[in-house]
């Protein structure tokens, strides 16, 4: 494959993502639910997170006394591109969605975009919320700061669920990263994504600056030590395709470092109580793929979120 195709091959994902995620109904335009689909109050607003104005979304009541679910899109997307989740896990829980610095509605912030202050962003929309302690899901650029909130603000995270996410740049292969740094907001003229952008952002006219952004975030040679991996506390869920950006052997080490594979298990061939962490690698599912995939995720994710321990075989 030529440097040229694969540019364009990763701009044509990108662009028919979009164009599915900017199809979806946006919060104060959602369509009645069905009546098996228990309706959820939105409500929306801006966080001042040490003087940077961050877009939330709180779907259901903060009061519920249920421990809140922190969602947390990825790269040029907003929170409402995660409605697909968001609406099955928010019969049984809040939900609360930002959107991250330089994305949706919160537009662009002084300072580009790192893993560290996305992660603080997080954790101070928690704060300005009242929220003491929430479990978070991230999808890609959301799982990779949904991991590094649980890093700097163990105080504020419980339960992690990480999908299509990575630890380290090296868990992405080679030519991804480089295709990612041959993107051009041009690549993006007239696109959903450029037109999603214009629509949602506060600062219109700062899409190119987004993708430079974007470029310079893939373009870190970032890798947290597995020590701080393995020291996160909660219990951590980790969600693949067997096709993804990340690969295989990155979400596998991934998996064991929060305590997957655990040998008494094995040796016992059975569960008898919910385990540290749960590994689900989708099968025929791409790094974009993995979106439309939402309901079978969702069905995995509530039990974890509810610590229930798997049921036994029925022999």
């Amino acid at each position: 494959m030529t440097h040229r195709s694969s540019e364009l091959r990763i701009a044509f994902a990108l662009l028919a993502a979009a164009a599915a995620f900017t199809a979806l109904p946006q919060p104060a335009q959602a369509q009645a639910p069905a009546a098996s689909q228990p309706t959820t109050a939105v409500k929306s607003g801006y966080a001042d997170v040490s003087g940077a104005r961050i877009y939330y979304q709180v779907h259901g009541d903060l009061a519920s006394g249920r421990t809140p679910l922190l969602v947390l899109h990825g790269a040029l997307m907003s929170g409402d591109a995660m409605l697909p989740l968001i609406t099955p896990l928010a019969a049984t829980r809040p939900v609360i969605a930002i959107d991250a610095r330089g994305h949706g509605r919160t537009g662009d912030l002084p300072g580009g975009l790192s893993y560290d202050q996305m992660a603080h962003d997080a954790a101070g929309v928690l704060a300005a919320l009242k929220v003491e302690k929430a479990d978070v899901l991230g999808y890609s650029m959301g799982a990779a700061t949904a991991l590094r909130v649980a890093m700097l603000h163990p105080e504020r995270i419980g339960k992690q669920v990480i999908i299509s996410g990575a630890y380290r740049l090296d868990g992405m292969p080679p030519e991804l990263v480089k295709s990612i740094a041959s993107l051009t907001p041009e690549i993006f003229a007239g696109s959903p994504i450029e037109s999603g952008y214009k629509k949602q952002s506060p600062t219109p006219d700062a899409f190119p600056t987004l993708v430079g952004e974007i470029k310079a975030l893939d373009a870190d040679d970032f890798a947290w030590p597995e020590d701080q991996i393995r020291a996160i506390k909660g219990k951590t869920m980790v969600i693949s395709g067997d096709n993804d950006g990340t690969t295989l052997e990155h979400i596998i080490a991934l998996f064991k470092l929060r305590g997957g594979y655990d040998m008494p298990t094995i040796l016992q061939g059975f569960m008898t109580e919910a385990p540290k962490a749960r590994l689900a690698i989708l099968p025929a599912t791409s790094h974009i793929g993995i979106m439309a995939e939402a309901p079978a995720i969702a069905a995995m994710v509530t039990p974890f979120l509810d610590d229930k321990a798997p049921p036994p075989p029925s022999f």
